[in-house]
């Protein structure tokens, strides 16, 4: 159902764009090359299972999971503003 000047649709076309976004910089973000034997943060040891299973991996799983959190802290809002983000 659209409101005022948008068409009928154009929430589901702009929820539909925000999550082809997301995961277009998901897959950007995603590591390629060969995987560090060491953590690239903290030097230790990245085990043989990681580096087969995520192919150029640079950070240990508790690196990683930090570095995730902080990226997730920075992404306050969600640039259109959709409705989408404002459930949240």
């Amino acid at each position: 159902m659209a409101g005022g000047w948008s068409r009928d649709g154009a929430e589901h076309e702009q929820m539909d764009a925000t999550v082809n976004d997301a995961l277009e910089r998901a897959r950007r973000s995603l590591p390629t090359g060969d995987s560090a034997e060491l953590c690239d943060e903290c030097g230790n040891p990245i085990p043989e299972a990681r580096r087969l299973a995520v192919p150029g991996i640079q950070h240990c799983v508790g690196c990683q999971t930090e570095l995730e959190q902080e990226a997730r802290a920075a992404e306050l809002f969600n640039r259109r503003g959709s409705k989408d983000s404002q459930l949240r």
